[in-house]
Parts: C-alpha cells; sequence; structure tokens
C-alpha cells in the first residue's frame, strides 16, 4: 500500500487549513500547537520554533507507521520543506506539494504587510 507526504504551502488565508482537513488523512501544522484544550488559538511567537518541531514529529510519526499525512503551513522558503522531503524519503512515502494561492481572509489577523513580505520571500520548491 503507498502512502504520501503532502505538503500544502500558501500564503495566510490561502485555503491552505480547508483544503487539508478535507483529505481526510492525519493532518498536523504548527498553528496547531497553540491551540488549547477547548480549541482556542492562543499564538506565541516564541514558541514558534516549537510549534514547527512538533508538527515535524508527528509527521514523522506518522509516516513510520506508514500513514498518509498532510501538512499545511505557508512554507515560504525552500529550507522550510526541506526536512519534509527528507523524511518523505526516509520512510518511502510518496511526496507531493500543493499550493494554495486563493484570498479567503486570514483567521488569525496576519497583517497585510506581513503577507506582502511573505509574498516578496516566496521561493518555488524545484
Amino acid at each position: 500500500m503507498t502512502f504520501k507526504l503532502t505538503l500544502i504551502r500558501g500564503l495566510p488565508g490561502s485555503g491552505k487549513s480547508t483544503l487539508a482537513k478535507s483529505l481526510d488523512i492525519n493532518h498536523y501544522e504548527a498553528d496547531m500547537y497553540f491551540l488549547d484544550s477547548e480549541g482556542a488559538y492562543n499564538f506565541q511567537p516564541s514558541k514558534i520554533a516549537l510549534a514547527h518541531e512538533w508538527c515535524q514529529e508527528m509527521t514523522e510519526k506518522s509516516l513510520s507507521q506508514k500513514q498518509s499525512v498532510v501538512v499545511s503551513n505557508t512554507f515560504v522558503r525552500r529550507w522550510e520543506i526541506a526536512p519534509y522531503f527528507k523524511m518523505a524519503k526516509r520512510y518511502g512515502a510518496e511526496f507531493q506539494i500543493i499550493e494554495c494561492d486563493g484570498d479567503f481572509g486570514n483567521v488569525h489577523g496576519v497583517h497585510p504587510a506581513t503577507i506582502q513580505q511573505m509574498k516578496r520571500r516566496w521561493q518555488v520548491w524545484q
């Protein structure tokens, strides 16, 4: 049975999480780290590295069990994608990237100037 690691990348508000949830497989994103037990979002910038580490750990755990995974994050720069690409190779998972480019308004209140900066820093994967 083939299993897959799918990365969904895009700017805030582009539809990444909505698409990921529709795939009905293990879904992780760094933002999940900031949800409390009631599901309220409490972003803490000082913990962003921990959030991404948690996301990678959860992804690796699923892949080690031969389970398909979708990870939705902005993935603006190639170096942000690279650990997941290597993980897919290590576990023999098919690797796929989907880019979202919708404009649905971001639920986390990311300032438009920050989004424009991300757009300028955007790198294609390959």
